[in-house]
């Protein structure tokens, strides 16, 4: 009888609240000789003994009893807990929760799988979990955010519960999608100085377009939203509109939640004119210095923009010299009776701290001394901000990465000291380049090229490349190892063999070369690469039909079979903001090849130089020139298949891939020449209906060069000439441009190809 009452005392206790210590208890204290558990499954003893605030050997009374419950309950492991005594025997009676089984969906067709149940165990409901019907709840939520995410505001979730053996339970989420939700209208009230059309070119956000299925420019998202009204409001506190403010934000969604109204409501207020800018504070004694950095401009209108590259440039400035910490305030000081504002810049230097030591995070891949040997800030180092600013730069530029961010974290007891941690987020860093072109002569063909950048996440790339095409089959291995030497020396290593063909004729001439390098990177500079190599090549001429004279009577002086051993020197400087859509910036190189000794002897060069200038968040002016010269030594002649050839892609678009240039009489094979010119000038702009998405452009170019033989001088009443439209696209294999060209200067017999297009090219 003594038993039972306990164990209803006990049970009273824990299916009353399971957490009341304040419960009468009717047991007197005891000591205890021995814990017994039982109904556990899957939970191990040790769990509950580890848990239970009760020992063998210790005292038990009431307090100790409710106590144990309410930890056994906080485990979330069991959905009913008993204590019972038996003698001097605590008797804990457990029922365990049913764990979590399979999980399935159906009906989901915006996510994956893995998407889905990630979702989940971000929210504690996994397989092999404990089940909880609140935690399902919850999921269901989840779930329904996820896909209020892609706009799919008309998401259902329906869930099934099936319990199975070994107290497990599968759950089912049924899903029913619905059609997605699409912006129909977007309204911006109050604007007085602009108008509301020039206002929403500044949204990522728009309705519903032709292309927005690519832009998905129309599916609404609050964080896009926030982001558009950041950029509205920059917009107006970049001319001035110093007291600009967003009174309101109204987001509505249709009954049927299909279409989405958003209504904006703004309060431009007065536009303010610089009237001075001041510096209070500590600067360290150079004031002067600091004063070059100040981009505001008194008498103009006050410009957020240029007041936030002040305070940064100051912030980087303090960075330089060690204080991490620096704070600049920009406070202005408002004359509304005039329309005018002083802005005073107060600067507060604060200590100057040391890089203990540098963390790599996020390169799941790649190793950390790739990321590790581009850093320029040393640990045990005082803070530099140009050198950490440099470091993220070169390890952006490695192409890895899709971003790279660098963050400063406090030391603990250390207030001289921080740390940096630099985070990467990784890409596929091989890349498949393909070409293509057509014409009535040649037919279709075809390049592809294959490059691994990040080889087993070394840093060293890997690539092949072959052509296909009947005037040009080529096989190039190479590989680069960008840190040969610890100091950044790079060395490469190429293979080729090209077999040049004029004609798709078997029995047709060709050129056969067959050769090797080893070329050396030494890093003069930050910016500077210089390259020194060396090679071995074999050039064969093969006879057949359409031999054209100049080949025969260079094959009856030297030989059908030339070998030589070529010395290559160039240099390279790249301050582009991206290799593959970039928009400021210059690249220039330039490159000479020496044919030392061998059956040949000549001497060549190319120098090339880009610049991007941005006109505006929209548009981008790019420029290119490439010019090419080379000469014979020793008295003879510059080999004929060294020559430079023009034309097509990457050249004088709309004429025919290298069909520029000198001829033979008879045949009217391309020979190429020994002097090349070439210019390039485009106008990029987003795509219509892209917004401001830089990865898919169409530009406006207009490309003017020639090709001249030795004998020749460079007669520019010769060039050829062409403009045009094309539409650049960074794809998941490269960069794509396709060109639709029309020749503006062009000549009798020049070969004409009006649509070009190529992946894996700039110009």
């Amino acid at each position: 009888m003594q038993f039972k009452r306990y164990s209803c005392w006990l049970r009273a206790i824990a299916l009353g609240l399971g957490l009341l210590a304040g419960v009468a208890w009717a047991a007197a204290p005891f000591t205890v000789r021995d814990i017994r558990i039982e109904g556990l499954q899957r939970v191990e003893a040790g769990t509950v003994f580890a848990s239970l605030p009760v020992r063998i050997g210790d005292v038990y009374d009431d307090e100790k009893g409710a106590a144990a419950i309410q930890a056994l309950f906080g485990l979330g492991l069991f959905k009913d807990v008993r204590l019972d005594v038996s003698g001097d025997v605590l008797v804990v009676l457990v029922e365990e929760r049913p764990t979590v089984g399979e999980v399935e969906f159906s009906g989901a067709k915006e996510f994956e799988k893995d998407a889905l149940l990630k979702a989940l165990r971000d929210i504690g409901l996994a397989d092999g979990r404990p089940f909880d019907r609140a935690l399902l709840d919850r999921a269901e939520q989840e779930l329904k955010r996820q896909y209020i995410n892609r706009s799919l505001y008309a998401a259902e979730v329906v869930t099934t519960v099936t319990p199975v053996e070994r107290n497990r339970v599968n759950l089912a989420f049924s899903i029913t999608e619905g059609e997605r939700a699409r912006i129909k209208e977007i309204r911006i009230v109050g604007s007085k100085a602009f108008s509301e059309s020039t206002l929403r070119k500044q949204f990522d956000l728009d309705g519903a377009g032709w292309l927005s299925w690519y832009t998905k420019s129309d599916q609404y998202a609050r964080s896009k939203l926030n982001a558009d009204l950041e950029t509205l409001r920059s917009y107006y506190l970049s001319r001035g509109y110093l007291e600009f403010r967003i009174d309101s934000t109204q987001v509505v969604i249709s009954p049927d939640k299909q279409d989405i109204d958003i209504v904006i409501n703004l309060t431009e207020g007065d536009r303010f004119v610089v009237a001075s800018v001041k510096l209070e504070g500590n600067y360290l004694g150079k004031e002067d210095q600091f004063k070059e950095l100040v981009k505001i401009q008194p008498g103009q209108a006050y410009n957020a923009d240029e007041v936030v590259q002040t305070t940064k440039a100051f912030g980087d400035y303090f960075g330089n010299f060690g204080y991490a910490f620096a704070q600049v305030e920009a406070r202005p000081e408002v004359d509304r009776v005039n329309n005018r504002v002083a802005l005073v810049l107060q600067a507060d230097p604060s200590r100057r701290v040391y890089v203990r030591r540098i963390n790599v995070a996020g390169n799941s891949r790649t190793r950390d001394e790739v990321v590790r040997r581009e850093f320029r800030q040393f640990e045990s180092s005082w803070y530099d901000a140009d050198k950490i600013k440099l470091s993220r730069d070169r390890v952006d530029r490695l192409g890895f990465f899709k971003d790279v961010n660098v963050e400063t974290q406090d030391v603990a007891g250390s207030p001289d000291q921080i740390e940096l941690t630099v985070t990467v987020t990784e890409k596929p860093s091989g890349s498949l380049s393909l070409g293509a072109g057509y014409s009535s002569a040649d037919g279709l063909g075809l390049s592809m090229g294959i490059k691994q950048d990040n080889a087993f996440g070394s840093g060293n790339s890997l690539g092949a490349q072959l052509n296909t095409s009947s005037a040009n089959r080529t096989l190039v291995l190479s590989t680069t190892d960008p840190y040969f030497t610890t100091d950044g020396v790079s060395r490469s290593i190429d293979i080729y063999h090209r077999n040049q063909s004029p004609y798709t004729d078997v029995s047709s001439y060709k050129l056969v070369t067959s050769g090797a390098s080893l070329r050396f990177g030494v890093p003069f500079t930050e910016t500077d690469t210089v390259f020194f190599g060396a090679g071995v090549e074999q050039t064969q001429i093969v006879p057949g039909t359409s031999l054209p004279a100049s080949y025969m009577i260079y094959a009856s002086q030297f030989g059908y079979t030339s070998a030589t051993l070529p010395l290559t020197v160039g240099w390279a400087r790249d301050s582009r903001d991206s290799a593959l859509a970039p928009n400021k910036g210059v690249f220039q190189r330039a490159n000479a090849e020496w044919g030392l000794s061998g059956d040949v002897r000549y001497i060549s060069g190319v120098y090339q130089y880009q610049k991007y200038v941005p006109l505006d968040k929209q548009f981008t002016l790019a420029l290119n020139g490439d010019v090419g010269l080379g000469r014979g030594l020793a008295g003879r002649p510059f080999p004929l298949f060294k020559n430079f050839y023009g034309g097509g892609l990457g050249s004088v678009r709309g004429f025919e891939q290298s069909s520029l240039g000198p001829r033979d009489a008879i045949s009217g094979v391309f020979l190429g020449g020994t002097k090349k010119l070439n210019g390039n000038l485009e106008l990029l702009a987003p795509f219509p209906g892209a917004g401001n998405d830089r990865t898919l452009r169409v530009f406006a170019f207009a490309d003017i060069g020639n090709v001249y033989a030795e004998s020749d001088s460079v007669d520019l009443k010769l060039l050829r000439a062409s403009t045009g439209v094309g539409v650049s696209w960074v794809s998941p294999v490269g960069p794509l441009r396709l060109a639709l060209a029309i020749p503006t200067r062009r000549f009798t017999g020049d070969k004409i190809q009006r649509v070009q297009f190529q992946i894996g090219t700039a110009f």
